[in-house]
């Protein structure tokens, strides 16, 4: 039943030293995980042995993701439609094995931590026939990657909850890994897969009764909704989602769609509006996360009205306080327009530079975001030609990932580039003066005692 070796992948060098289940379940489903690019294997869990495509084979990162294949086949074997059925000596030889593996990574990695309380919780698991001893650490585990920029693994770990327990797992965590799930997949822009965990967790939330959970799940929807383009649709939901969320009392869910109504109002060139929605957004979000993205969101907003100093240190305070690649990515990227939008050649390639350096870790929207605003630097400096190759490279992922609204946004830009380029020949360039409500100026002040705080 077990294999003591094994070649993972034809082509590449992984070989691991240990022992991993051989089989999976006859009806197939253990090889069905699906993953944001094709894979040429159906090795289940094979995503977590592609890092070692772009790193050495002894490095941390590597060990870490074979050290997570061998617990994720440990916890196959607690899957009630295993076939063959899985003996109790079977399953402790694969557990000694996998647990002498995780032990040897040693201590100082959190993704160590992680794969070694999994290996306890098997055991637990597995001593006690109850497969919900795995969801807190594998909801815990699936967090940590997506907060890496590891979406493809994420969506691996949840799915694998999600096989592995089916019903007997827990109403509340059944409910969480689906909007994980969906949360997951939306950032790799699988549209459909992300509404249908998301579909699947507002079903199970209403059965549940439990209405935060159904307006997560609304929220998530209303997500798809609005990177596919269609943000007059977007702002009535989150509108919607706002009224509900007030209503009930949930504060987290209203700062989302607080979060989600600005956003879609600065898209709409509302930004004037957009403002205020996104700082009490920030005011009522409790994890610093989410306050960080929300500041980027509004540094764009302020951008757009001239407002540069005030964008600028919301961007610094969050590359200040954060270390999430999604956070501190969309920061270097508005870093870079800022600099760009007050004509500072060196300011704006010592941007871009560190964007181009982070470049593999962008998900699809943040690299088609990244291509277009070099675009736009490059024009504002005077480069128009490469600026319109920038722009038709943005278009080119917005375009192979579905991102019809950033589509439209592109093909705007890019379409208006020689208009702007006769302006400049011309001498007709003009700075835009910055403008503002009362509100706006509120938020600005706020946004510079945040700065002078931070002193």
């Amino acid at each position: 039943m077990l294999n003591s070796w094994r070649t993972l992948r034809a082509g590449h060098s992984y070989c691991l030293q240990r022992p991993v289940a051989a089989r999976s379940g006859p009806n197939g489903r253990t090889t069905e995980m699906a993953d944001a690019v094709a894979r040429p294997t159906t090795l289940p869990h094979a995503v977590f042995l592609e890092r070692a495509t772009l790193q050495l084979s002894t490095s941390p990162p590597v060990r870490l993701g074979q050290g997570a294949f061998l617990v994720l086949r440990l916890l196959d074997l607690l899957a009630t439609d295993h076939e063959p059925p899985v003996t109790d000596d079977a399953f402790r030889y694969q557990w000694a094995a996998t647990e002498r593996y995780c032990r040897e990574l040693g201590v100082g990695f959190p993704e160590a931590a992680h794969l070694q309380g999994l290996v306890r919780s098997a055991r637990d698991a597995h001593s006690s026939a109850d497969v919900r001893l795995l969801a807190p650490g594998l909801l815990a585990y699936a967090h940590a990657l997506e907060d890496d920029g590891h979406y493809d693994e994420a969506a691996d770990i949840v799915l694998t909850l999600l096989r592995i327990g089916d019903t007997r797992l827990s109403m509340t965590d059944r409910i969480a890994a689906q909007l994980r799930l969906g949360r997951v997949r939306r950032k790799v822009m699988r549209w459909g897969e992300a509404e249908a965990a998301y579909a699947e967790g507002g079903r199970l939330s209403r059965e549940a009764g439990d209405g935060y959970s159904a307006l997560l799940s609304r929220l998530g929807h209303v997500n798809v909704v609005q990177f596919r383009g269609n943000l007059a649709d977007a702002e009535s939901q989150y509108r919607g989602i706002l009224t509900d969320a007030r209503t009930g009392a949930y504060e987290e869910a209203e700062a989302r769609a607080e979060h989600g109504l600005g956003s879609v109002l600065a898209l709409r060139g509302q930004a004037d509006e957009a403002v205020p929605h996104l700082w009490r957004a920030y005011e009522r979000y409790h994890d610093d996360s989410s306050r960080l993205r929300t500041l980027h969101d509004l540094a764009q907003a302020l951008l757009t009205m001239g407002q540069v100093q005030s964008a600028e240190r919301a961007l610094l305070e969050v590359i200040r306080r954060d270390s999430r690649p999604d956070n501190v990515n969309n920061a270097l990227i508005e870093l870079m327009n800022c600099a760009s939008y007050r004509r500072d050649r060196v300011g704006f390639e010592r941007w871009r530079e560190r964007c181009e350096a982070n470049s593999t870790t962008m998900a699809p929207n943040m690299r088609a975001d990244f291509l277009l605003k070099t675009g736009v630097g490059l024009a504002r400096f005077g480069l128009f030609d490469r600026a319109q190759s920038m722009m038709e490279n943005a278009l080119e992922v917005a375009d192979q990932n579905q991102l019809h609204g950033l589509e439209f946004k592109i093909e705007r830009i890019k379409n208006g580039l020689r208009d702007c380029e006769a302006e400049v020949k011309a001498g007709q360039y003009a700075a835009t003066e910055p403008v503002g409500s009362e509100e706006v100026r509120e938020v600005s002040a706020s946004l510079a005692e945040l700065a002078q705080s931070a002193v």
